[in-house]
């Protein structure tokens, strides 16, 4: 029959008295037969019994072993043998003897007892560096996955923000090719001068030298555009570098030129001089203002009541930051929606997938500036947005 464990309990403390009882009769017998056929050693046996008893079971069985031991001396060792009854002499040699075995039982039971709490603050020590070792091989478990997927998402974010700087782009793909061609047939025309030039007789040096060197510049203006291009085209992770506010402005303003006169917008320009360089990366700052400068222009084009102007200024800002300023003159912002204009998937375009503005504003926290949206008097909207000029305090700030 198998035993619960309150059974188990019980039947081990019925246990321990009776080894409480059994040794103080056994070491008894023994003392006896010493007794008989030896030496007398009631006293060493019986201590030894009690001992035992209180080793084995505990305080409870030792005070049991001890009362029985204090009692076989009494009849059998103290005058008057075989009688409970004390003689007066033999008190204190009783007395000495209760006392001794009282003495041998606390010292078993205390250490008993101390066993058994090592023996359970070992127990418990090894569960808790079990659990200890369980927690941690499931936290390095959660850690990793947790890291695989914060790096699944910065290449999710990475591929998203480049498929709508492509978008963009490709929205723009007509103004960007008449832009490239400008400095090509600039490139052609200027060459085919310099070589009628070089023809005459006697050649016009000085005329040929100033068209090579209108080739040459127009040459480098198609370099540079394509340069811009392929900044806001390419795949890579964010590469920090120091450059001048207004050179990107310039760039992204000079790819939106045929856009801008297609719908008739009038462009303003107030680019404050003397800014310090900012510290990011160039194409995503760029990508920031085409898309801004993108969404202005259709803006105004929704609205043909308006006189169409955009404004794109830049200016030093307080806390050591540079601020950019599209201002356009288009339908403006609704003040039902106005605050959700840059989560993401919000969208007022029939044909807009709500991405850009939440791109926008990611890519300008991650460079430590702020990005926000205003009413532009007496009609239209404001975009700005701030970033810290190179070496800033804000720039190195360890947890943007």
């Amino acid at each position: 029959m198998k035993l619960d464990r309150g059974g188990w309990s019980n039947f081990r403390a019925i246990a321990a008295y009776a080894v409480a009882v059994g040794s103080v009769a056994a070491a008894l017998a023994g003392s006896r037969w010493l007794d008989i056929h030896a030496v007398t050693a009631p006293v060493s046996l019986l201590l030894c019994a009690v001992m035992f008893c209180a080793w084995f079971g505990g305080f409870g069985p030792g005070l049991l072993a001890i009362i029985l031991s204090v009692l076989a001396f009494k009849y059998y060792y103290a005058a008057p043998v075989h009688s409970l009854a004390a003689d007066v002499k033999e008190i204190p040699r009783i007395f000495v003897f209760a006392l001794s075995a009282l003495f041998a039982g606390l010292l078993s039971a205390a250490q008993r007892s101390a066993a058994q709490s090592f023996r359970r603050a070992r127990d418990d020590l090894a569960g808790s560096v079990q659990e200890l070792e369980r927690s941690n091989t499931a936290l390095l478990t959660e850690n990793a996955e947790r890291i695989r997927a914060e790096e699944a998402l910065r290449n999710a974010q990475a591929d998203l923000t480049r498929v709508a700087r492509l978008t963009t782009m490709g929205e723009l793909a007509a103004s960007i090719a008449h832009e490239v061609n400008q400095p090509l047939m600039a490139v052609v025309t200027n060459a085919d001068t310099c070589l009628r030039w070089l023809a005459k007789d006697p050649p016009d040096l000085h005329e040929a030298r100033e068209a090579a060197e209108r080739t040459i510049g127009a040459g480098h203006r198609a370099s540079d555009i394509i340069r811009t291009i392929r900044a806001l085209a390419r795949k890579s992770t964010a590469e920090f570098t120091r450059f001048a506010i207004n050179s990107a402005v310039s760039d992204v303003l000079a790819l939106t030129s045929g856009e801008l006169q297609r719908n008739d917008v009038l462009l303003e320009t107030e680019l404050s001089a003397g800014l310090e360089p900012v510290s990011g990366d160039r194409g995503q700052i760029q990508q920031v203002i085409l898309n801004l400068t993108v969404n202005a222009i259709e803006a105004m084009t929704a609205d043909s009541h308006s006189p169409r102007v955009l404004r794109v200024s830049s200016r030093m800002a307080e806390q050591e930051n540079v601020l950019v300023a599209v201002a356009d003159t288009g339908t403006g912002l609704d003040p039902t929606t106005a605050d959700g204009i840059f989560d993401a998937f919000f969208t007022t375009k029939p044909d807009g997938i709500g991405m850009g503005l939440a791109i926008c504003r990611s890519i300008v926290e991650a460079h430590g500036g702020r990005l926000w949206a205003s009413p532009n008097s007496p009609h239209g909207s404001i975009f700005q947005f701030t970033v810290p000029v190179a070496g800033s305090d804000a720039l190195n700030d360890p947890t943007r």
